[in-house]
């Protein structure tokens, strides 16, 4: 049975609550001067992880399974914990998207959660406590930000004047993965930009500040929340090929909806000459 209007508001208060905690004690570890203790690695030397992502992530586990009881959690830090899986809903949690921004002092990175039911995300909260920013969404309940006003997209309707963001994989190197999407698109659209925060970048597509955002392998904690927030901004997430958005994919394309279909007509041309080449 699916969660009604109210269950997905308690699920929301559920969230921001979490996710609002857990901001302030990140806010408090940026103000010491990006002094954020040791850092160490995970799958590579640009995959960083620090005292902080295991602290925070604790901290919202905790948390969720206090007020959230018996759903299960994956997060990037600990994996699956919390409740019996298979599950209809489970949630997803990021302490930190953009942990490299955040080791060097740098401002871009947020705290992510998103319930997802039956695979799709129903309730979504991104926060960047350096910036104050803290955004939110339900299914069928609009997207909003933490002046109190609702959130939109752009009407940006031309790819050449468009504004784009994605990111690459920590095994760029020697993927180059998304090197060609990047190169391609840089020179079709009107800007492409890389902050090192895909939650953020879906928070700037959904305010409007962005047309579009796109990216391939990636988790799925990084794109519920921002997913969700576009969608109940106005916007359209998909798939990178145009099938539906699944976060567990890795793969996403959102946009204001007005450049969408030719987002996917550019990316698909990437993808032709790839195999063409190959």
């Amino acid at each position: 049975m699916a969660l009604d209007g109210p269950e997905l508001d308690e699920a929301l208060a559920v969230a921001r609550r979490v996710v609002g905690e857990a901001a302030v004690l990140l806010r408090d570890a940026h103000a010491i001067g990006g002094r954020v203790g040791p850092v160490g690695f995970k799958s590579s030397i640009r995959d960083l992880v620090t005292e902080w992502d295991t602290r925070i992530e604790d901290l919202m586990r905790e948390q969720l399974g206090r007020l959230s009881p018996g759903v299960p959690i994956v997060g990037e830090e600990r994996g699956l914990a919390g409740g019996p899986a298979p599950s209809s809903l489970r949630w997803l949690i990021d302490p930190i998207d953009g942990t490299v921004n955040f080791s060097h002092g740098l401002p871009l990175y947020g705290i992510t959660a998103a319930l997802e039911e039956d695979g799709y995300p129903v309730v979504g909260v991104i926060a960047a406590p350096a910036m104050g920013w803290e955004v939110w969404a339900r299914r069928g309940g609009g997207a909003w930000a933490e002046t109190g006003q609702g959130l939109q997209v752009s009407t940006t309707s031309d790819l050449e004047r468009a504004m784009l963001a994605t990111g690459f994989p920590y095994d760029r190197a020697t993927s180059h993965k998304n090197f060609a999407e990047w190169e391609h698109l840089q020179i079709v659209a009107g800007a492409c930009r890389r902050f090192g925060a895909a939650s953020l970048d879906l928070v700037m597509v959904a305010r409007g500040w962005l047309d579009g955002y796109w990216e391939s392998d990636i988790e799925a904690w990084d794109l519920s929340a921002g997913a969700l927030l576009v969608e109940e901004a106005g916007g359209r997430v998909t798939d990178i090929t145009g099938g539906p958005f699944v976060s567990d994919t890795g793969r996403a394309l959102a946009t204001n909806g007005a450049i969408h279909v030719e987002m996917l007509e550019q990316l698909a041309l990437v993808r032709a000459r790839r195999e063409r080449d190959a």
